[in-house]
């Protein structure tokens, strides 16, 4: 199993089984991995901030006994003064892992390329892989199986659609993405999305019809209208998104029993609506939590590898 956590298309179906079957024992018996990470180091690269990626892995890895180093923008500059090459043979010398949060995505590949240590990709413009094992591990919990299920995202064609595509997809899932025109995924992405489907007897569905797209979901996802970086879009966004709000009508054309998932931070009253963000189908706060305890995971899982190698 490759070490570094780059994209969820390097890992089969096993890899991503494993991943999940050890986050869930994480969850479930924290105390056996008290010192599972003693006396690691994680570097944690961010040149975007974050609630949920700073606090799942820098209070995972102290729960594991090991500890984390916050790099912001100020205190590491990719790029600016010192290439990402010797940065991260620098980092390979003074640290355990890297957990890095990038706009670029081949930053984090770039990363994982030069370092002799592991490097997981906590999000890029591209990916979201972490976000998404957690949003799996949620649905699990609350459906039982994954193989079979259909998640339907509506929304941006961005990191969360293009990583709930692959890890769908290599579930054995029907990954639904319902987006307005002209904000559909990455057409490479979705041809290896179909591809990893046709060999885990998923499917992938890419559509701009929201009630097609919801038909028959198990899951109704959506994300923010304008991630970080397109902030000059927002207004423009706003109304071309505001038919794919995720509200009452919408979750009406969706089974009954159909929940609701967002990767959050929310936008209330934008993407979603307070009735189906706070309402019984919601798991947003499961999912939320579950981001700590996939992350704790990861990392026990990664320091192992490194430790065989």
């Amino acid at each position: 199993m490759p070490s570094h956590f780059v994209s969820l298309a390097d890992h089969t179906r096993e890899h991503l089984r494993a991943y999940l079957d050890l986050a869930r024992m994480v969850k479930l018996n924290p105390n056996a991995f008290a010192n599972a990470c003693a006396g690691q180091t994680l570097a944690m690269i961010f040149q975007k901030p974050s609630l949920r990626t700073r606090v799942s892995f820098e209070t995972g890895i102290y729960q594991l006994g090991g500890q984390g180093i916050y790099l912001g923008p100020k205190d590491i500059q990719l790029h600016r003064g010192e290439s990402i090459s010797d940065t991260t043979q620098v980092l390979s010398r003074y640290v355990d892992g890297i957990m890095a949060r990038v706009f670029a995505h081949s930053d984090v590949v770039e990363l994982a390329a030069h370092g002799s240590i592991p490097v997981i990709n906590g999000l890029s413009d591209l990916l979201h892989p972490c976000q998404v094992l957690a949003d799996l591990q949620t649905i699990e919990e609350k459906l039982d199986t994954l193989s079979g299920r259909k998640l339907t995202y509506i929304g941006d064609g961005n990191n969360m659609a293009h990583s709930l595509l692959y890890g769908g997809a290599t579930m054995g899932m029907t990954v639904a993405i319902g987006h307005p025109h002209g904000y559909a995924p990455d057409p490479e992405v979705v041809t290896r999305a179909r591809e990893i489907a046709a060999e885990q007897g998923g499917a992938v569905l890419i559509t701009e019809d929201v009630g097609e797209a919801v038909s028959t979901a198990d899951v109704v996802y959506t994300d923010v209208w304008a991630s970080m970086g397109q902030e000059a879009e927002a207004n423009q966004r706003r109304k071309v998104f505001a038919p794919y709000q995720v509200n009452a009508q919408l979750m009406s054309q969706a089974p009954s029993g159909c929940l609701f998932m967002h990767d959050l931070p929310a936008h209330r009253g934008e993407e979603v609506t307070d009735e189906i963000l706070d309402g019984p189908r919601s798991i947003a706060f499961q999912q939320a939590e579950n981001r700590m305890h996939l992350a704790k995971g990861l990392l026990v899982w990664v320091e192992g590898l490194k430790d065989e190698g």
